[in-house]
């Protein structure tokens, strides 16, 4: 049986023993469902989740298809729930890893494997930047990269993120010198991680004639800057910032989502971007990665280790 419907095997069996506490411990409902009636619920999620994921674990495609569809509908219908009322908090966070993972065994049972080359398509498919667009045209482009995905991914999100915790009750109480030493840390550690970030979208754009962005990549293998001592300071800095940014919130929720953030990059992205770069640059990227490590950091410098930008892609 594959790893897949082994998932959905376990989400059958968890979804039984959950509605088994959900009718005979009161903290168990109260804590998932709020005041929602828990027989109306059972109604329709007993049939399109439990025996669902039991006919998914036993080979049933169609049945993986309803079970995923269901438990998305739920997880969003709850958070809508528990940010009206404030109940059923816990609920959301067992019903976003559901999700998760009712997604990713879905993949597994209909394709055999996690498609995760799809994050590599469309608009951020890699392609290299214009290698005539000129310095100041990758410069700025490069600028307005980072406003827009720091203003998303360590603003916006990170707010909403903050508000769904206290909203939901997941928030807990915290010592004002917990509070106060979250913040400074936090405010130490994100201008840092910041101008790490700086730095390596400087290089990138100066060295490399190109953009951070997968689909305006650089022309040129950069190993200047940062990059001299880690190969993926842009990253390092990201998932620094976003820890930095749950610790200025006193968010744990942010924290795992900036986490969280660092598993799909490493696992996912990371593989992805590695295999273009040696594809295009064959020899350089393989001694470079060779020399550097992924992420941490060596101190002093290698001295065998490259200090420039080298030779540009293979046609």
């Amino acid at each position: 049986m594959s790893w897949g419907r082994w998932y959905f095997a376990a989400q059958a069996a968890g979804g039984a023993a959950w509605w088994i506490a959900v009718s005979t411990v009161p903290a168990v409902r109260t804590a998932t469902l709020g005041s929602l009636h828990p027989f109306l619920v059972a109604l329709a999620d007993v049939p399109l989740f439990v025996v669902a994921s039991a006919l998914a674990a036993a080979g049933a495609r169609a049945a993986a298809v309803v079970t995923t569809v269901w438990t998305a509908a739920v997880m969003a219908a709850l958070a809508v729930w528990a940010t009206v009322t404030t109940e059923a908090g816990v609920g959301v966070l067992v019903m976003i890893g559901a999700t998760v993972g009712s997604v990713l065994a879905l993949c597994l049972v209909l394709l055999g494997r996690i498609p995760t080359e799809w994050i590599a398509s469309g608009p951020l498919r890699f392609r290299t930047a214009d290698p005539d667009g000129g310095a100041r045209r990758h410069g700025l482009a490069t600028v307005a990269q980072i406003v827009v995905f720091w203003g998303l991914f360590l603003g916006v999100l990170p707010l909403v993120i903050a508000f769904a915790e206290h909203r939901w009750r997941l928030h807990p109480p915290l010592p004002g010198p917990v509070v106060t030493a979250s913040v400074v840390l936090g405010a130490v550690a994100l201008v840092l991680a910041s101008a790490l970030g700086i730095a390596s979208a400087a290089a990138m754009s100066s060295q490399g004639a190109g953009t951070p962005l997968p689909s305006a990549m650089p022309n040129r293998l950069v190993v200047a800057g940062p990059y001299r001592s880690v190969r993926n300071p842009m990253a390092l800095a990201g998932i620094t910032q976003g820890v930095a940014v749950g610790l200025l919130l006193s968010s744990w929720m942010v924290v795992v989502y900036a986490l969280a953030g660092s598993i799909v990059w490493n696992c996912i992205v990371r593989p992805l971007e590695e295999a273009d770069l040696e594809h295009r640059f064959g020899d350089d990227f393989r001694r470079y990665a060779g020399r550097v490590r992924c992420w941490v950091p060596r101190w002093p410098i290698p001295a065998s280790a490259p200090v420039d930008a080298v030779s540009p892609p293979r046609r």
